[in-house]
């Protein structure tokens, strides 16, 4: 299997689950702790324009940074950071809390995780809803806006700082733009192209 590279200075979708559709929220606090770990791991490799959190699997939509450096713990010289690792610490630490708490053993996630290079303008603007939709989509909610765990309520009120929130909406053109964007716009079977299954 061709593992795609996370190339500087494009957007991916990037989506996994638990191993055998195993829950990897296993209580409420897991998906803050998730949140936490992510901004710590990743907000210096990613900008993130959107996620969702759902049980058994989670969706983040990122644009990779270019050229990070950061002091290395000497703080006299610099170390350039590489996203797959960012990813793969912050997956690391975020499976051996969830293991410990749980008592369980073994790989929490599939591996590899997946990624998507987004490729043109329509499909950014339709992964940003299909990640919001995910909750309503595999019937955590009966309406989307109603689920806790995804950027759609944070980027509204555009007070998030992990996020790229006035990005988005800029994007879409505004507030009420980005709420119309979401107001019934694709059916079940126009997602399938973004389905983990």
């Amino acid at each position: 299997m061709d593992i795609q590279t996370l190339e500087e200075g494009q957007y991916f979708h990037i989506y996994n689950r638990g191993v055998n559709g195993e829950d990897i929220f296993k209580e409420q606090r897991n998906y803050y702790y998730f949140l936490q770990q992510y901004i710590a791991y990743c907000s210096d490799v990613f900008e993130t324009c959107c996620y969702a959190l759902l049980k058994n699997h989670f969706h983040l939509l990122v644009y990779v940074n270019e050229n990070v450096e950061v002091p290395k713990s000497n703080g006299q010289e610099t170390i350039r950071l590489n996203a797959s690792k960012q990813l793969s610490h912050f997956f690391n630490s975020y499976a051996q809390s969830v293991n410990k708490t749980s008592k369980r053993t073994g790989p929490l996630f599939e591996s590899p995780f997946k990624r998507k290079l987004i490729g043109d303008d329509s499909y950014l603007t339709a992964v940003i809803y299909y990640c919001h939709y995910n909750a309503q989509l595999h019937g955590f909610a009966n309406d989307f806006k109603e689920w806790g765990f995804s950027s759609c309520h944070a980027i509204l009120k555009n007070d998030n700082t992990f996020l790229a929130s006035q990005k988005v909406l800029d994007w879409f053109g505004g507030v009420t733009a980005f709420e119309n964007a979401h107001k019934n716009r694709y059916g079940k079977e126009g997602m399938e192209k973004f389905m983990i299954e």
